[in-house]
């Protein structure tokens, strides 16, 4: 019983232990071991019943997020931004508007370049076919192809993800693929030629961002243990959303460093090369992520035919196919706001190119103070994933909402970055504790397949909300405003009505038992619907059951 009151106290602390608001990132990862130092008592309890995950190392979460910042940049930089800017540089120079060129629709002064630069990105001047799209959209459309051709692959990756040894091999050869494709993309002044860059590149950082997030949550097993009790669970909460809200934010801080970059390069005389060289940079930041592989955790080792339906668990569990729905909305609704929010300040309010610097380095740089902050709030109210990811969704909710509102008047700059800070903050937030929720709701050697689902939607969210924003929407913001407002109040009705829950799926996936319960878990048992997946611990475990909590005693 002493033993027992002691582990328990030293969980409790866990949880009402929180750094001030202005903590350091490289402070958090102390924090994350000396928590998981803490929690040694229930790794051993669990120790007899799956293959246990090994603490991981500083090294190791430090690597974690250096990956982050190498890569999440590519679907909110490379990918919208700079590639469509460079198609932009390629097509022919659009005719003056009858308003002309030192105007905008709203009839307000404007500099000719800028106005230039807008009309090349928003006219449909991209032949296919018989038709002619923007090369906002041409950008969509090969992000379209991009996720088409991986759609195939989520088989094979979700399962060598999870039983194999080649996770090294898969994640490696999808960064360095990916990465390879940023060199190229100014050879040629040909649009025709940019689904051939983007979808390669598509289709590689969906696979790395899927063995990213699956590392997550085996990370996350390392520090507290395969399974625990349903009183133990805040110790998990904690440490997991400290982990993705810190990697969140590093990875924004890539992204405000390729938009700088950006920046510095459209005011040069050549343009076009210069963009040429922020791909090239990118890439080789990618590529440098690729350190993050060898520290790739393998899968666990099979002992009889692995079902063929591996790849679909998520649709088995209600809370993980419920958090896959969400996480696409609120992926549709941040890139929505983002991109009409930034075609209504350049095309319309014509805004100074140096304002447009501090929006964006105010919606990239932001969330890496507010996240942790929030982290701090989060232990102290002991809010769990699904209020926090309702959060991000209410404060999308408002910045739509407002946007939408006040759609036909002349936003004040202090007012544009206030509201760039917001939605930064929800966009971090529904980034972060998605990848929480989702991994919550993973049984034990199926995390790969619930995170190449989980990177695939995300991915595709993202693609429809710049396509639909750049699009039909564009140069109209009230549309962009208000199907991000529909669409984040859908999100937030699913997340509430649609009985989604971090406890109740860890529950369901077999990462809680409840209190007396023998402690187990799905890779233990053979249950899940999985894969018999054992070892020799794992055999030991199915004859000798030793009980935790009040049995224990």
């Amino acid at each position: 019983m002493a033993e027992e009151s002691s582990e328990i106290q030293s969980n409790q602390e866990i949880v009402q232990a929180h750094e001030p608001n202005n903590e350091e990132i490289n402070r958090s990862v102390s924090n994350v071991a000396d928590s998981s130092m803490k929690m040694e008592g229930t790794r051993e309890t669990c120790r007899p019943y799956s293959r246990l995950e090994p603490q991981p190392t500083k090294g190791e979460v430090w690597v974690w997020y250096v990956y982050e910042l190498c890569s999440y940049f590519v679907h909110t930089v490379l990918i919208p931004i700079v590639f469509s800017l460079i198609i932009g540089q390629i097509v022919d120079s659009p005719t003056e508007p009858l308003r002309g060129w030192n105007k905008s629709a709203k009839g307000l002064a404007c500099k000719i370049d800028e106005m230039e630069l807008y009309e090349r990105l928003t006219h449909r001047s991209v032949s296919i076919g018989n038709s002619k799209v923007s090369p906002l959209e041409w950008t969509s459309i090969s992000w379209g192809i991009g996720l088409i051709l991986a759609s195939p692959a989520l088989r094979f990756v979700s399962t060598n993800l999870d039983h194999g040894q080649n996770q090294v091999v898969i994640a490696g050869a999808a960064t360095a693929i990916g990465a390879f494709f940023c060199l190229p993309v100014g050879f040629f002044k040909v649009t025709w030629i940019f689904p051939l860059y983007v979808a390669p590149i598509v289709v590689a950082i969906t696979v790395s961002t899927a063995s990213h997030t699956r590392h997550h949550g085996l990370m996350i097993q390392g520090f507290t243990g395969p399974s625990l009790q349903r009183h133990q669970f805040p110790n998990r909460r904690g440490v997991s959303s400290r982990l993705s809200l810190n990697a969140t934010g590093v990875g924004c801080l890539g992204s405000a460093v390729i938009v700088a970059f950006v920046y510095y390069m459209l005011r040069i005389q050549d343009i076009f090369t210069g963009l040429w060289v922020v791909s090239i940079f990118s890439g080789l930041i990618w590529l440098a992520g690729i350190v993050h592989v060898f520290t790739l955790r393998p899968g666990a080792t099979i002992t009889s035919p692995l079902p063929k339906d591996h790849f679909l668990s998520i649709f088995k569990s209600h809370h993980g196919l419920g958090t896959l729905i969400v996480v696409g909305l609120s992926s549709f609704t941040s890139m929505c706001i983002f991109t009409g929010g930034v075609l209504f300040s350049v095309g319309e309010l014509c805004l100074k190119p140096v304002f447009l610097l501090y929006f964006w380095l105010i919606y990239f740089i932001f969330p890496s103070v507010s996240l942790p902050m929030l982290q701090s709030v989060q232990l102290i109210l002991k809010t769990n994933a699904v209020k926090m990811h309702l959060l991000g969704l209410i404060l999308s909710l408002v910045t739509s909402g407002i946007g939408f509102q006040f759609r036909k008047d002349n936003w004040e700059r202090h007012y544009i970055l206030i509201f760039s800070a917001l939605q930064s903050t929800s966009t971090g937030v529904m980034h972060a504790f998605a990848r929480v929720l989702l991994m919550d709701c993973s049984p034990a050697g199926k995390e790969g397949a619930f995170a190449t689902w989980f990177s695939w939607v995300k991915m595709a969210g993202t693609c429809i909300g710049f396509a639909v924003a750049s699009g039909a929407a564009a140069g109209n913001v009230g549309t962009s405003f208000g199907i991000a407002f529909c669409t984040a109040a859908v999100a937030m009705v699913i997340s509430i009505y649609g009985n989604i829950s971090d406890v109740a799926g860890a529950v369901a996936a077999g990462l809680i038992s409840e209190e007396g319960e023998m402690v187990s878990s799905p890779i233990a048992n053979g249950s899940d619907h999985s894969n018999s997946i054992n070892n020799d611990d794992d055999e030991n475990a199915k004859k000798e059951a030793v009980p935790v909590g009040e049995e224990a005693a």
